[in-house]
């Protein structure tokens, strides 16, 4: 930097270092996710994602839960609700209620063709339907397996797959560019939501102490080009 004021050289020297601060702690941009989602049924037959995993979560007598397969980028995208209302009634009205259990009404919504792993196809073009009939205590996950073994799960408990489908993958990122349409994969089901998928430590990133340390060695050049230059 010839001809530059020594004085001016540790100013510009720190704001070249916060540029990289800047720039490297950007989030990267976030991948979609293929995976089944999970759904809590609410009133008028409304569906909203789920707070809790289908393996903790412990529905009351009378709930709907839902289960939807498909291709998204976070929880909040509301159009991978499952594609059947939330009515208690409708599904469970064939099952009798039973002393010492309770009846969960349960949709399992396979997905479109266009969000399949490649190789494999949704089960059936509309959502299943099944009661559930379990112990006053079991979790969303012991009701599903009551009604739709097999089960498939990974290393992380995250639920992969519902009665086989799909057959292999777990909540894997999906390039943006392949034209599949975003619906609701760690997971509430479940998934990815995309953040928690990442499995971060809630620590600064890699590219975010590369930048502190780049502040603080342009800084040091800065002061000891100063110094030298006023010798």
């Amino acid at each position: 930097m010839r001809g530059l004021p020594a004085r001016r050289f540790p100013a510009l020297a720190l704001a070249f270092g916060v540029l990289l601060v800047l720039f490297a702690s950007a989030p990267a941009m976030a991948s979609s996710y293929r995976y089944w989602s999970f759904w809590d049924g609410g009133a008028n037959g409304s569906w909203s994602y789920a707070t809790q995993g289908p393996s903790t979560a412990r529905p009351a007598d009378g709930s709907v839960q839902g289960f939807r397969f498909g291709v998204s980028k976070d929880a909040g995208d509301q159009s991978g609700r499952p594609r059947a209302d939330a009515d208690f009634d409708a599904v469970c009205s064939a099952t009798p209620a039973e002393q010492g259990r309770k009846r969960v009404a349960l949709v399992i919504d396979f997905g479109l063709p266009a969000e399949a792993p490649s190789g494999e196809a949704p089960p059936g073009d509309a959502p299943r339907t099944a009661c559930a009939r379990v112990a006053p205590d079991a979790t969303s996950a012991e009701a599903l397996a009551a009604v739709a073994k097999p089960l498939r799960y990974n290393g992380a408990a995250l639920l992969c797959g519902i009665s086989g489908y799909p057959r292999q993958g777990c909540g894997e990122p999906i390039a943006d560019d392949t034209g599949h349409k975003p619906s609701a994969s760690s997971s509430s089901a479940s998934a990815p939501s995309s953040a928690s998928s990442s499995g971060g430590s809630g620590g600064p990133s890699a590219g975010l102490v590369v930048g502190v340390v780049a502040v603080a060695a342009l800084a040091a050049a800065g002061v000891w080009q100063s110094r030298r230059r006023a010798r």
